[in-house]
């Protein structure tokens, strides 16, 4: 029997077997609540190659244009259904979603030493229906660590403000209050983006953080994961049961890992 592994994503589960190439959908990760780092990501293209710096030639590989947009205008896997025409319009929705899905933060440049405080991250775009969003330590697919591990200390469960305006905590909550839902990673849901409309979903998330004891310069990196196809009327498939299915199928690298700037905050 075929041993399997399960790896967390930002937007969905990844599996790995012995024998196959990752699979991922985009669903989130429902039954699972901890940290996650963009490592286990391995389904997902990056927007430049600065995600990957020091792999060399292999960086080249994980970017947008050759991971994921040369098999769709190739015809290959799912994409050989549709037309030229339509594979070049897909690809032209998808680059429009890519240039408008953002993540950004806010946080004050300098805190006191064991200081509780407050980071705003705010996301745009994303194909949906869930996204991830998390804190790490820097802007690096393979390196990138929790930002616990740099000494940030979660003060709480953080918020999460769907594209409604409203809070979400059904997700937060299937983690036992028991153990602490102090993570620095988020499941978004309700996102739907509309690449066809250029209408672009957006969603808040509000984590507490205690600053370090020792002063010194720690970093803080917000790390955005979402797909893409499934914002385009001609990204997905229906199945029998009416659910959208990400046209490449779970291989397809038609998710993302975005980052944002690396950021330090002064503790002082």
């Amino acid at each position: 029997m075929k041993s399997r592994e399960l790896a967390l994503l930002g937007s969905g589960l990844l599996w790995i077997t012995a024998a196959s190439a990752a699979q991922a959908y985009p669903g989130g990760t429902p039954s699972y609540q901890t940290d996650v780092a963009p490592f286990c990501a391995a389904c997902h293209s990056s927007v430049d190659e600065a995600a990957l710096a020091g792999a060399r030639e292999r960086a080249a590989k994980e970017v947008v244009e050759k991971k994921h947009l040369a098999t769709i205008l190739a015809g290959l896997r799912g994409y050989g259904e549709l037309s030229e025409a339509d594979r070049a319009t897909l690809v032209e929705h998808i680059r429009a979603i890519d240039a408008n899905s953002k993540i950004e933060m806010e946080f004050p440049p300098q805190v006191a030493p064991g200081e509780t405080f407050q980071v705003k991250v705010n996301v745009t775009g994303g194909a949906g229906p869930v996204v991830g969003v998390g804190l790490v330590d820097r802007a690096h697919r393979w390196y990138a660590r929790p930002a616990s591990s740099a000494g940030w200390i979660m003060g709480g469960a953080p918020t999460v403000i769907g594209s409604d305006g409203q809070p979400q905590s059904a997700w937060i909550s299937k983690r036992p209050e028991a153990v602490g839902r102090n993570i620095t990673f988020v499941n978004v849901t309700g996102i739907e983006s509309d690449a066809a409309a250029g209408s672009w979903a957006k969603a808040k998330i509000i984590y507490t953080l205690k600053a370090p004891d020792k002063p010194g310069d720690y970093p803080l990196v917000g790390v955005y994961f979402y797909g893409t196809e499934k914002a385009s009327p001609l990204g997905y498939t229906t199945s029998p049961l009416g659910q959208k299915q990400v046209r490449g199928g779970g291989s397809s690298a038609s998710g993302r890992v975005k980052f944002t700037e690396e950021f330090v905050i002064t503790v002082k």
